[in-house]
């Protein structure tokens, strides 16, 4: 009954992918994450491809998030992927496809080469920045000093009390009120190497933009410039300096990095704990990263130095 159900439902697609012009010859599963979506590269008959999203029953509202938030910063001239065709009643996304390669994969390239892709992904994310609060408003919560607490607290749970590692709830708590006391801004939310797609001419294309939302100011910037690749701290320095020039600015900056890299520690934990354990290696130069931010805000100043050390076995 299972196989019978699911040949039905690959015919039904085929059906709607002809309608929608794509006149299906093959399809070739891609390799996903532990995002419950699922991905295949289809071939058309006169050669073309597309990617075809699949959202199960529980995750349809994402598939509506995506299609709107593709709407919202096409128009504002953000390049994301086009969709092609869209059924979220039935968890169904065609989609432009960009090739196989994310920003992340080129990691073994110089940064001289690097260098301008994270230029030109830090003014998209000015201009992400610069969209009106209200056309993001009511896409999804705003990422305010609960929620960032939460994060940190899956962080805690996942890997800093197994590991052995001091607490620092207090100086945390703290850290997360001070971000969200600035007025939010749109952000992407999960703006990364692993989600831009290099466009062939130094530029990016922006990927997985539902989770669209208002946040602080400079956490778009701190998730580009301390996840996955690392620039060189004379790159890190001028594109924070050219997006917040002033000593307040980055502050902001560097109690965003603050969060986003701890929160990132715990993302790969909980990867691992669901059978993904291929972003454990990043865990080491995160909370180098995460460190090296907390040393620069009151909050973490007088902690950080003893965590270095405290540390040092997991930091190695």
């Amino acid at each position: 009954m299972e196989r019978e159900r699911g040949e039905h439902d690959r015919k039904e697609l085929g059906e709607w992918l002809a309608g929608a012009g794509f006149d299906l010859r093959e399809v070739h599963p891609l390799a996903g994450d532990v995002s419950p979506r699922h991905y295949e590269r289809l071939t058309a008959a006169d050669g073309s491809t597309a990617v075809l999203a699949l959202y199960p029953a529980d995750v349809r509202a994402t598939c509506v998030r995506f299609a709107r938030s593709t709407a919202i910063l096409a128009e504002a001239g953000v390049p994301v992927p086009q969709v092609l065709a869209a059924d979220c009643d039935r968890g169904w996304m065609l989609l432009q496809d960009l090739g196989e390669r994310t920003l992340a994969e080129l990691r073994d390239r110089p940064w001289r080469e690097l260098a301008a892709y994270f230029e030109n992904a830090s003014a998209l994310a000015a201009r992400i920045a610069a969209l009106p609060p209200d056309v993001v408003r009511e896409l999804n919560p705003p990422l305010d000093g609960t929620l960032m607490m939460r994060e940190l607290t899956q962080t805690r749970q996942l890997f800093l009390e197994p590991q052995g590692l001091l607490p620092l709830d207090t100086a945390l708590e703290d850290l997360c009120g001070e971000l969200a006391a600035d007025p939010p801004v749109p952000c992407h939310r999960d703006f990364m190497a692993r989600n831009l797609v290099p466009d062939g001419a130094d530029g990016v294309v922006i990927l997985d933009h539902q989770d669209l939302r208002l946040g602080p100011p400079a956490y778009d910037l701190a998730s580009l410039l301390n996840d996955t690749l690392f620039p060189p701290p004379d790159l890190e320095r001028r594109l924070v300096d050219a997006a917040f020039p002033t000593a307040a600015g980055r502050l902001r900056y560097h109690r965003a990095a603050a969060q986003r890299t701890l929160k990132a520690v715990g993302t790969y934990a909980s990867f691992a704990r669901r059978g993904s354990p291929r972003h454990l290696p990043l865990i080491a130069p995160t909370l180098r990263s995460f460190l090296r931010h907390f040393a620069s805000v009151p909050e973490g100043a007088p902690l950080a130095p003893g965590l270095e050390r405290a540390w040092g076995r997991v930091l190695e």
